[in-house]
């Protein structure tokens, strides 16, 4: 009975040092950031471009939604339309300068040309057109070159953790582990997935962009239309 006894308690140990080893050796939880610096220094650059467009992308939609809440009001357009019926034009030019939106400053410039053929009034129309066109546009090439250049930066990223492995594996000589190889592969990896990451945003925050820049530019040369065919109306 009491051989017995003690072999109960002998298998009980046992058990317990195998549960003992297997909680020793679990490993521990991995969080976003822990991974993020197995990366090394081309995740510091990826986070940066990130940023940058980020704070553009942001920065030109707030100011391609306000103007798109100006340039597709009617009443701006009905009141210049009053005012110049009414032949007040300095009232005219006061309210698309208090405007200052691209439409405003497009049809300010049209107002200080009033007296001359209406091909020079167009052709200023479209000049300041260009500007505002441009001024729209800053910033948005930066953030297509984030979605190009981040890609490329993580394939570099796997390229140099490449060689870090094999550096690694060259210095173990004979007592080769996968401990040994870990640090290596964990960058390649890491900056793969962190500039395939940057890459998708930028590239969908960039095509956003341009369709709200498009959808402006439409609005501006319909509206610099009417404001055409407005100095055509009869007073």
């Amino acid at each position: 009975m009491t051989n017995i006894f003690l072999m109960i308690q002998s298998d009980m140990a046992a058990v317990q040092n195998v549960a003992d080893t297997v909680m020793t050796a679990a490993p521990a939880k991995i969080t976003f950031w822990s991974l993020a610096l197995k990366g090394g220094w081309i995740m510091g650059l990826l986070a940066l471009l990130l940023i940058l467009a980020l704070y553009i992308s942001i920065e030109r939609y707030l100011s391609l939604r306000n103007a798109m809440r100006v340039e597709t009001d009617d009443s701006f357009m009905d009141n210049i339309r009053e005012c110049i019926h009414s032949d007040k034009i300095d009232n005219a030019r006061a309210l698309a300068k208090q405007t200052d939106t691209p439409l405003g400053r497009m049809i300010n410039k049209g107002l200080s040309r009033l007296g001359r053929p209406l091909t020079d009034i167009q052709a200023a129309i479209e000049n300041e057109g260009q500007l505002e066109v441009a001024r729209l546009e800053k910033g948005v090439s930066l953030v297509a070159t984030v979605a190009s250049l981040g890609p490329m930066l993580g394939f570099l990223g796997t390229v140099t953790g490449m060689v870090t492995a094999f550096q690694d594996m060259a210095h173990a000589g004979n007592n080769i582990d996968i401990s040994v190889l870990a640090t290596g592969i964990y960058e390649a990896m890491v900056t793969t997935i962190g500039g395939l990451i940057v890459g998708i945003i930028a590239y969908f925050l960039y095509n956003l962009l341009v369709t709200r820049i498009s959808k402006v530019v439409f609005t501006l040369e319909a509206r610099a239309t009417e404001f055409m065919d407005l100095l055509h109306e009869p007073a």
